[in-house]
């Protein structure tokens, strides 16, 4: 199964209280890290799209004392900080150019993150650039990092504050009275109605109206804007597809599982080089008994041919060593792995059971009910894209009926006329 490339954007939402954690791994102000897979000297090359000079918490209460943003209504324990995610396979950028195509990339995507939350509401904007790929790695030979970006934004809508009945005019009543820039996560990130193609709202069986949730949305219009931008090789990541999802990790499970097989095997191949030359030329007895200690003297005499084996013997061991050691936190590290992998693949089937016994049971009735569903998204697609298409050349032809009234004009009698006077003077 060849693995896609695709374009994910997601959104974590931090209090203030939880912020500080997440701003530490983000800023990498920690010294030792969770994630053995951060490499200290690599973190050189993150890039910072934007930085923030205080803390995140900070920051917000200075906006919020110059009256840039309000808390006005909010719990302590609030949603207040937008972590946005913006990733693909690091893959991708491997393919393309590695590092430098990936700063031209997430550059792309920090103003698409401007144009989603405001510019003056994100505090934080930074590409990692030193989380190791292994998986990667190994199989190009050489360092693949995960290249990826991390945007920390307020969600700010505009809100008006209306006149109340205890307002002495009463003629004020209902009116606005103010309009304040509201922190509001629920708000910012609003579900939206579902509708058809005249624009008529749709309703499930049950009569309760068909949303589209709001961080799908996000996904469509990332991927478009980066397609815009002349970015391409990747597609949109799956929009909820428990299928797809279950394909994905199965595949991971399998890759992690056959990389653990395949450095097992390694550790096993350095142990047996290890006893076969530790078996070499002299028994490891025959090392031990090596030289004699000089009279009145704790000192050992060696002959120059027995020292130059010991010294022989004794780098070939802690390189040994050295490379067992590695290869069995590798193991570890991977079957670490492999657990995760293993409990979301077991947590999707949980999910998907009932699905899988409806195939079962009644696998064309099934079939049928998807190959509806998928027929009218792709009707829907070709429609939006026609009604798209449609726009832009309408626009065209606005365009080109302007230029020729504009041409009509300036062969006009009145318009040379007026153009010689001007010429004149």
């Amino acid at each position: 199964m060849d693995q896609q490339n695709y374009s994910v954007a997601r959104v974590k939402c931090h209090t203030r209280s939880d912020v500080g954690k997440f701003e530490r791994h983000i800023e990498r102000k920690n010294e030792t890290y969770s994630n053995m897979n951060i490499i200290s000297e690599q973190t050189q090359y993150n890039v910072c799209y934007k930085r923030c000079d205080t803390t995140y918490n900070e920051k917000l209460k200075e906006m919020v004392e110059n009256k840039q943003i309000s808390l006005r209504g909010l719990k302590e324990n609030a949603k207040v900080y937008n972590e946005m995610v913006f990733d693909i396979n690091s893959n991708y950028f491997e393919q393309n150019g590695g590092y430098e195509f990936a700063k031209d990339f997430y550059e792309k995507a920090f103003h698409f993150a401007e144009k989603e939350m405001g510019q003056d509401n994100i505090l934080s904007a930074v590409m990692h650039a030193d989380e190791l790929n292994v998986a990667l790695t190994e199989e190009y030979g050489k360092p693949i990092y995960h290249y990826h970006l991390h945007v920390i934004a307020l969600p700010v809508v505009k809100k008006e504050i209306k006149w109340s009945k205890r307002c002495k005019d009463k003629s004020l009543v209902g009116t606005v009275k103010e309009v304040i820039n509201q922190v509001s996560h629920s708000k910012k990130w609003k579900s939206e109605q579902l509708t058809d193609n005249f624009g008529n709202p749709i309703y499930d069986e049950n009569g309760k109206a068909k949303l589209i949730k709001s961080y799908s949305l996000l996904q469509d219009r990332f991927y478009q804007y980066m397609s815009d931008c002349g970015f391409r090789g990747f597609i949109r990541g799956i929009k909820g597809s428990t299928r797809e999802s279950l394909d994905n990790l199965d595949f991971r499970l399998k890759k992690e599982t056959k990389r653990l097989e395949r450095i097992t095997n390694q550790v096993e191949e350095k142990q047996a080089n290890l006893n076969e030359f530790m078996k070499y030329d002299k028994k490891i007895d025959d090392v031990s008994f090596l030289g004699k200690q000089k009279k009145f003297s704790k000192k050992i005499e060696l002959e120059e041919q027995d020292y130059t084996d010991l010294v022989n013997y004794a780098k070939k061991g802690i390189v040994a060593d050295k490379e067992i050691y590695e290869l069995n936190t590798r193991i570890d590290n991977l079957r670490n792995a492999v657990d995760k992998w293993k409990s979301l693949y077991d947590d999707i089937v949980e999910k998907t059971k009932d699905y899988f016994h409806a195939m079962k049971l009644a696998p064309q009735k099934v079939f049928d009910l998807f190959k509806g569903l998928f027929a009218k998204e792709k009707q829907d697609e070709l429609e939006r894209q026609q009604i798209e298409q449609e726009k832009i050349q309408a626009e065209r032809k606005a365009k080109e009926q302007a230029r020729l009234e504009k041409q009509k004009l300036k062969n006009s009698p009145e318009y040379k006329k007026r153009r010689a006077y001007r010429d004149a003077r």
